[in-house]
């Protein structure tokens, strides 16, 4: 197989595992994934001005690791929210387990065997220390989206979700609009 077609496959294959998982979910967990997308960015561009690592093809016409980040990273994010969000310290363990696995086997294994990923000034040891940081980050993340979307009594007709900005929740039955005087 050559490497275009892998990575083109880490792009476009993970997405297909979507149609497993419900609409809803998918309306639920993209923002968490696309935030984990931006802060991976952020770490592949620190990462590569720093010297720390050196992507040796990617898809064209896509540049460095574009295709890991908007196909596997995305699609990860999402399944592994869906199954383990809400019970913290085992999001952590297994993710911890996923980034020591993607690190050890499929960068410096499986990529750096084919030429296409090479780290030069960090250790895979840090590597994965800031990946599973950024874990951490993106399950903050995912708690605040969760604290300012609030399930909503009355339901939007443009909108088909039960959840609404926090602003948008009726106020208890009990407390007026109006100040008394």
């Amino acid at each position: 197989m050559s490497n275009q077609v892998l990575l083109w496959s880490i792009l476009v294959l993970p997405w297909l595992s979507l149609f497993l998982m419900s609409k809803e979910n998918i309306k639920r967990w993209m923002p968490v994934a696309l935030f984990s997308a931006l802060t991976s960015v952020l770490v592949v561009e620190l990462g590569e001005n720093l010297g720390w690592f050196v992507y040796g093809e990617a898809a064209y016409p896509l540049r460095t690791s574009s295709c890991i980040i908007f196909g596997l990273n995305i699609v990860t994010s999402m399944w592994l929210f869906y199954f383990l969000y809400g019970r913290f310290w085992r999001y952590i363990i297994i993710d911890t387990i996923l980034n020591f696995g993607f690190i050890y086997l499929f960068h410096i294994y499986f990529l750096g065997g084919r030429g296409l990923f090479q780290e030069v000034g960090i250790t895979p040891l840090l590597n994965t220390l800031i990946v599973t940081f950024d874990g951490i980050l993106v399950y903050g993340y995912q708690m605040w989206q969760e604290e300012i979307l609030a399930p909503s009594e009355i339901r939007s007709t443009g909108y088909s979700s039960n959840l609404q900005p926090a602003a948008t929740k009726p106020l208890p039955e009990d407390q007026d609009n109006e100040r008394s005087e």
